[in-house]
């Protein structure tokens, strides 16, 4: 799969992961699919490396899962690290 399919997957797994997640995490939309896209990046690299997923097809399952449980991963950490403060 190319750079901008990977890209265009990568918008998308982000925006599945952030209706996934409940709450609100800090940064808005724009920085979720930016994160989004970070997250598909991770997911499809470690899923290469740990399972030995094929990712050379852009509607394969494999693809989608692990871009979309990377972009929940970054997400949940972006929002673990730099979450809305609360204030008393």
């Amino acid at each position: 799969m190319g750079f901008f399919a990977f890209l265009i997957l990568g918008l998308i797994a982000g925006t599945i992961a952030k209706l996934i997640l409940p709450g609100k995490q800090g940064g808005g939309w724009f920085m979720t699919l930016l994160l989004g896209v970070v997250g598909a990046m991770l997911g499809g690299w470690l899923g290469g490396i740990l399972f030995g997923a094929n990712l050379d097809e852009f509607w394969s399952i494999q693809a989608w899962l692990l871009a979309i449980g990377g972009a929940i991963v970054v997400l949940l950490l972006w929002g673990l690290l730099f979450g809305r403060k609360k204030t008393a």
